[in-house]
């Protein structure tokens, strides 16, 4: 750790509370957050802060490699459903982590920029919800299955916020764009309308996060191109990994992601 942990009373320190609650009701049901609005709720001169992981509830059990992801057909079974949405909530709970991880890692961002992250962990807490409810719609609870913190692998090696929301928000985030709508498919062809819409409706959802970070790449770095926007991405990390097959281009444009960036990362190959 980088620094002492911020001043009870701080948003600072309910983001440093969250990422290090060790229950699954504190990922779930935070305690109410100070006023976003009031001077008094933010740390005067914030140090960077830098938490190497978060804590993780005793029931879901961390893996080293993550399963197989079921294939089509096998999603006729509730269990290889239930899986995915598993991992799908685990998705939802480290971004909302990570998301407070950067509010602390970027105190130079800004204000602005800050409140945007605690907006979407928000959003993200409530999309935990939802897949919690499907889990037990499908007989599984939350630990049923192991999780791997695939996510917080990764995004701590961003060291500016440039490289955060070209990473988590333009990558990540934009490449599930694509996963969810392939998923919904796969969901609707088994007779799982619910797990379909849920998919769907999250997806509609997170089209607001992905441009929320294009917004504030465009406004350091400058209009999204492909190869500025590559540049930005701490190495080892490669676009492969940021994008399905097929890519979800209609949820990407809303977005803000224009025609030639989408062809680019399209035809991207190392």
């Amino acid at each position: 750790m980088s620094a002492p942990p911020p001043p009870v009373g701080t948003l600072e320190r309910w983001a440093w509370d969250y990422i290090l609650a060790e229950t699954l009701e504190g990922k779930l049901e935070p305690p109410s957050r100070p006023d976003e609005a009031a001077a008094e709720s933010w740390e005067p001169d914030p140090p960077c802060r830098r938490l190497p992981r978060p804590g993780r509830p005793p029931g879901l059990l961390p893996l080293e490699r993550p399963p197989k992801t079921p294939r089509a057909s096998a999603l006729a079974d509730p269990r290889k459903r239930a899986q995915l949405m598993h991992t799908f909530f685990h998705h939802e709970l480290q971004a909302a982590e990570l998301m407070c991880w950067a509010l602390l890692a970027f105190p130079e961002a800004g204000l602005e920029f800050r409140r945007g992250l605690l907006r979407i962990c928000d959003d993200e807490i409530r999309h935990m919800h939802r897949y919690r409810d499907h889990l037990l719609r499908l007989d599984h609870p939350i630990g049923a299955f192991g999780v791997r913190d695939w996510f917080w692998e990764r995004l701590p090696a961003a060291r500016k916020p440039s490289h955060f929301v070209s990473l988590l928000g333009i990558g990540f985030e934009g490449g599930n764009l694509d996963h969810a709508r392939r998923f919904a498919e796969r969901f609707r062809a088994v007779g799982d309308e619910a797990g379909a819409r849920l998919q769907e409706q999250i997806a509609l959802e997170e089209i607001s996060h992905v441009r929320f970070a294009i917004r504030w790449f465009e406004r350091w770095i400058g209009p999204l191109d492909f190869e500025r926007w590559r540049a930005e991405l701490p190495p080892p990390l490669s676009p492969i990994v940021m994008r399905g097959r097929p890519m979800n281009r209609e949820a990407r444009l809303q977005a803000g992601m224009d025609e030639r960036f989408l062809d680019a990362l399209e035809a991207y190959a190392p």
